[in-house]
């Protein structure tokens, strides 16, 4: 296993990981957002009115892309773990 191996390896894992959270940072933004805008507007400055929606956001969008994400993790372990022998030999 040389050098430009393991890197892509690396590179391949860092991009699952960016493509897998990719969903549920993005839900946790758009509605952290929308809160402090909420906030913004209302005046109002209670820190678990920002906290608590995203939360639910999160668990939405878990249950939303949870199979999803789960697929594309099975893919890249049973892609990993196919190509093991390439990868040491």
């Amino acid at each position: 296993m040389d050098q430009g191996m393991v890197i892509d390896l690396a590179q391949e894992a860092l991009w699952t990981i960016i493509i897998v959270a990719g969903p549920m940072l993005a839900l946790a933004l758009v509605v952290g957002l929308i809160v402090s805008i909420f906030q913004t507007v209302t005046s109002i400055q209670e820190p678990t009115l920002a906290f608590v929606p995203k939360i639910l956001a999160v668990f939405v969008g878990v249950l939303v892309f949870g199979p999803w994400m789960l697929r594309t993790l099975m893919e890249f372990i049973i892609q990993l773990y196919t190509n093991f022998n390439y990868y040491i030999g």
